[in-house]
């Protein structure tokens, strides 16, 4: 099912802050910018590595909203890892394989993601508590 880890998001208050740190410390580059008015966030992919199977990213998320998911986990949690994220072929297959083992999804069908990318979350109870993102990248790349 897992064909790559896709990236790990990181909500920071400041895109324009987090930017210049990632790319001094590690060499980063954006790779993509956007604003997902859906998800209520200002959104940055910095590339770390990319393979036959796709890229792999540190995405920095910035609230647009203080009750986005990114602004709420800001106001409780602070700056940090917010979620990992991990490729998948079929979306669609996987939230399917998923359901019927039981595990709770928190989109139960695929909404929006970055690049037009094609992504859903599944709730945190079912992975130790830790936030995962499915993402399936669009047929161009």
């Amino acid at each position: 099912m897992l064909t790559r880890i896709d990236h790990v998001g990181i909500a920071v208050a400041s895109l324009e802050e987090a930017i210049p740190r990632y790319e001094a410390a590690f060499g980063l580059k954006v790779a993509h910018q956007e604003t997902n008015e859906a998800q209520g966030v200002r959104e940055a992919m910095l590339l770390v590595h990319k393979g036959d199977t796709g890229g792999s990213y540190v995405q920095l998320l910035e609230p647009i909203r203080e009750d986005s998911p990114v602004g709420k986990y800001l106001a409780k949690k602070g700056p940090g890892i917010h979620h990992i994220a991990y490729g998948v072929g079929d979306i669609d297959s996987a939230l399917a394989a998923l359901t019927v083992t039981g595990f709770d999804l928190i989109n139960k069908t695929p909404v929006h993601g970055t690049s037009n990318s094609r992504i859903a979350f599944l709730h945190p109870k079912g992975l130790g508590g830790v936030l995962t993102e499915l993402v399936e990248a669009p047929a161009d790349h």
